[in-house]
């Protein structure tokens, strides 16, 4: 494969896994990669899709909404009608790997409010002096 597209992205909506006509089994999921800084940032959604035996497993039952992914296979993009009569397009991604990195959002616990034990200052062992500004480093 000589067009090869990585990047990590967070899912948009839960995988979706069917079976064509012809007995191929099709994992579907739809994520989304933000590119750029502060207001010139972008999100861009790439469509991906698992074929066959991959698809086959529990994969789908990890891949929901929020949950962050690395995902990198052969890139491609489409062009299709818009019900409005416009020309549109999508980016899809032919996966080769999909893999979970992190937590999901959905899955975090609310944030509880920490409040760090107060404790006796440090007591240092070195003297009080600054004979050490003479040290060359």
């Amino acid at each position: 494969m000589s067009n090869v597209f990585s990047f990590t992205g967070i899912i948009g909506r839960d995988a979706e896994v069917r079976t064509t006509p012809n007995g191929q089994t099709v994992l579907n999921v739809t994520v989304a990669n933000n590119i750029g800084f502060g207001e010139k940032q972008q999100t861009i959604w790439v469509r991906v899709a698992l074929w066959g035996r991959r698809a086959e497993g529990q994969l789908h039952n990890y891949l929901k909404k929020g949950q962050q992914v690395f995902v990198s296979g052969e890139l491609s993009q489409r062009e299709y009608q818009a019900n409005d009569g416009t020309t549109r397009s999508s980016l899809e991604l032919n996966a080769n790997i999909i893999d979970l990195v992190g937590k999901s959002s959905a899955a975090q616990p609310a944030q509880q409010n920490y409040q760090p034990k107060q404790s006796a200052p440090i007591q240092s062992s070195y003297p009080a002096n600054d004979d050490y500004d003479d040290v060359p480093f």
